[in-house]
């Protein structure tokens, strides 16, 4: 017992110190005034900031110490509170500023050119199941279950290289439908403020949010020249705008009767090009993979030419998905492989839930509250991502080792696709999961990477689902 004190004490010294060069680095405290984060007396911004953000690292939990009468806090709850419900603070212009300068300051610089950066889009249900009169609570549908509960949909956009996944926004979307929202936003928010902007947002429709986020990423200059998603996305109305941004798309395609295609001069859905395909001879039967290019065609968007490669698990025929990209000159191996690194979201996601304590961490009804501690769970899971990277990558450790190691190895053909088959597995209806044993051997990968000072906290020791 002797020797594990102390052990404690310098290992917590050691995070403190590390965090503190973090946000040093990072110039935090400079992000936080170019998004109107302003404190005419009091504490300052960045001090309640870093101190919420530590809070998880120590095992301890926010609710617990506000609401404690011995939390020996460095200050009064109601300095959080006011903090978090704050309208005139730019959370979304902060997390883009601090992600877009680790990206394109850290973690681009360490790859080659010929390095394929992607940006990944996907949802995730934000519970608030247990509650009643949190602002614009909706009912939403859990993908993982198909049920329907209350809560909110995390739409997230995230920068990946293949081995470093950095969320960069999200829109914590209520619904846009009157009759499905609890409850409405607070009335009396000044229609001028920061807070009254992201509430309109929230009722946006999933198409209009996404590319919202997407064209902020191209404001601040995210270098990306794909955008992952699934199939909950993949409809003409997305795909043709996300190429008029300059962007391609790789998604899976959805298998919808409304979804034509045109091919030999035949108009078909998805399931009737699927069977001509396999009558053709060029889709021999024990074949995982076959493509073909076609047109998609729609009465308003009008033709988009695309590739489409069909996977069927092998003795399993009657089970299938499709890829689908814009960028014809991709060939089939190499639009499996970059696919394959959506699945780091689905990482970022079960890590934020289980460890950084996303939507458990306290229950507030106000919804800029909701929205500024999402913004501190992004940007604890950046600082693990990034020490992650330290440990695993060499050129991190300086311009010597930078200039005579080669770069770490992107996710291979092989292994996206077995990512893929191991979804096909389960395949749902609107979403294709990995399964969950699969995530958690993701996540373990992921923890196992990290420096000992962090492993060994107490935020690993155990796992809220």
């Amino acid at each position: 017992m002797m020797n594990i004190i102390p052990e404690n004490y310098y290992s917590e010294k050691t995070l403190i110190a590390n965090i503190d060069n973090f946000f040093k680095k990072y110039k935090v405290s400079s992000l936080l005034k170019q998004s109107n984060f302003n404190k005419s007396k009091g504490f300052s911004c960045i001090n309640i900031i870093k101190y919420m953000f530590l809070l998880v690292f120590k095992g301890k939990n926010l609710y617990r110490m506000l609401e404690s009468k011995h939390n020996f806090l460095p200050f009064s709850k109601d300095v959080i509170y006011r903090f978090l419900k704050s309208v005139y603070f730019n959370w979304e212009k902060f997390l883009m500023l601090f992600s877009s300068s680790v990206i394109i300051n850290t973690l681009y610089p360490l790859t080659s050119k010929e390095r394929i950066d992607v940006l990944i889009v996907d949802d995730t249900y934000y519970s608030r199941n247990r509650s009643k009169k949190v602002e614009l609570l909706s009912k939403v549908r859990d993908h993982t279950d198909g049920r329907y509960k209350k809560g909110f949909r995390l739409l997230t956009l995230g920068w990946s290289d293949g081995n470093t996944f950095i969320p960069v926004a999200f829109n914590l979307l209520s619904s846009p439908n009157q009759k499905t929202r609890y409850s409405e936003a607070n009335p009396t928010i000044d229609k001028r403020t920061n807070g009254f902007k992201r509430r309109i947002a929230a009722m946006q429709n999933t198409n209009d949010a996404m590319i919202e986020l997407l064209s902020r990423a191209k404001k601040y200059l995210i270098p990306a020249k794909y955008v992952l998603f699934d199939s909950w996305f993949s409809y003409p109305v997305v795909i043709s705008r996300i190429r008029k941004m300059g962007l391609h798309v790789i998604s899976m395609a959805k298998p919808m009767d409304r979804i034509y295609y045109r091919y030999n001069d035949k108009i078909m859905n998805l399931k009737k090009l699927y069977s001509t395909i396999k009558k053709a001879k060029t889709f021999r039967k024990n074949d995982v993979i076959a493509s073909v290019k076609v047109v998609m065609v729609h009465q308003t968007y009008g033709e988009i030419p695309v590739k489409l490669v069909f996977l069927h698990a092998e003795n399993c025929n009657h089970e299938w998905v499709t890829l689908l990209t814009t960028d014809l000159s991709l060939s089939d191996e190499e639009i499996v492989r970059i696919y394959g690194k959506r699945w780091n979201i689905e990482v970022f996601f079960k890590m934020s839930k289980s460890y950084l304590s996303l939507a458990k961490e306290f229950q507030c009804q106000n919804y800029d509250s909701m929205v500024a501690h999402t913004t501190i769970v992004f940007m604890r899971y950046i600082y693990l991502a990034l020490e992650q990277r330290n440990q695993k990558d060499p050129k991190t450790m300086g311009e010597l080792f930078h200039l005579i190691c080669d770069d770490l190895e992107d996710i291979s053909f092989l292994t996206a696709l077995g990512l893929i088959l191991n979804a096909l597995k389960i395949l749902l209806k609107d979403k294709l999961y990995l399964a969950e044993e699969k995530v958690d051997e993701l996540m373990e990968q992921f923890i196992s990477h990290l420096p000992a000072f962090i492993k060994n906290r107490k935020l690993f020791f155990y796992c809220e689902s």
